[in-house]
């Protein structure tokens, strides 16, 4: 349950009083979404702003605060991130600007493939971030995580190792190089004012290979296969079997890798959300997609 005006005056105030545009705030509200962060509208005399609040086990998700700090100030001068105002090393805090229009759902992102892709395509020219996100090593980082700190893990998790490591061998052999990515865009950061799809939230931004971003849309959307192709096609704007076949594969990896970014959730968010049924639904797909015909197929078509 959101938190009243007093009470996030109460329990943020102090905080918000150290970023100088948030003085003389007139209006306070906590907006939806954010599982890793609280995020505030602030409504000021002189404009409209997001405080985003983070926790301070955020490091063992693989968020860097001070790299989602520089890669947002990134995407806004691409023009497709929202304009950063303030950021306050150590103190969880990070102030943008507040987007208004349409946040997508999934059915939303199936509707606007095309102009998803000419966004992505946007922020992928910008200038490269300050660190790259590899899932190989994320998903590494998380099961040493899971295992030194004794959170619950799927069983039989482990034995999908070998399948990444083919995995690994297949995407070394045939990257072609690195771009800024999101590396998360659920449907509710998309933001559409009506004439351009905005990208929100740059937690997990870092340069990755171009073919994570599309397939990681894909999957989280929970559209259907023809979908991905469709956007696939619209990136590179004619079809690539190659690429569909990456992007795919990339996503299975995804999965994989945000199954135990669900378990470390589990064991430290003081947040009321099911991460661990969440996880499960990733990783149940994990099983189906490692172990199918289809798997084999992309492989060979990389």
């Amino acid at each position: 349950m959101s938190l009243s005006a007093p009470e996030l005056e109460q329990q943020f105030g102090a905080l918000l009083n150290r970023i100088p545009c948030l003085h003389g705030r007139t209006e306070i509200s906590e907006l939806s979404g954010g599982l890793t962060n609280r995020n505030l509208k602030v409504t000021t005399p002189d404009g409209i702003y997001v405080a985003r609040i983070s926790s301070n086990e955020s490091g063992l998700l693989a968020i860097d605060r001070a790299s989602e700090y520089e890669n947002s100030k990134i995407s806004a001068e691409a023009g497709i991130g929202a304009p950063v105002y303030d950021y306050l090393p150590g103190e969880g805090l990070l102030v943008i600007g507040y987007i208004p229009g349409r946040t997508y759902s999934s059915q939303d992102v199936g509707e606007n493939l095309s102009r998803i892709a000419q966004s992505v395509r946007t922020l992928h020219r910008a200038r490269p971030f300050a660190r790259d996100f590899d899932m190989f090593k994320v998903q590494a980082n998380y099961l040493k995580i899971v295992k030194e700190r004794g959170f619950r893990i799927p069983q039989g998790y482990e034995k999908y190792q070998t399948f990444q490591l083919e995995l690994l061998r297949a995407m070394t052999a045939t990257d072609t190089g690195k771009v800024p990515c999101n590396n998360d865009l659920l449907p509710a950061n998309f933001i559409d004012d009506g004439e351009k799809i905005w990208l929100i939230d740059y937690e997990y931004s870092g340069n990755n290979d171009a073919c994570f971003e599309l397939g990681n849309i894909w999957s989280e959307s929970g559209l259907p296969l023809e979908a991905l192709e469709e956007l696939v096609t619209a990136y590179y704007g004619q079809p690539r079997p190659d690429k569909f076949a990456r992007a795919w594969l990339f996503s299975v990896l995804a999965k994989y890798g945000w199954t135990l970014w669900a378990s470390i959730q589990d064991g430290i968010s003081d947040l009321d959300f099911d991460f661990w049924n969440w996880g499960m639904q990733k990783y149940n797909d994990v099983q189906r997609d490692f172990g199918s015909a289809f798997y084999r197929k992309q492989l060979q078509s990389l």
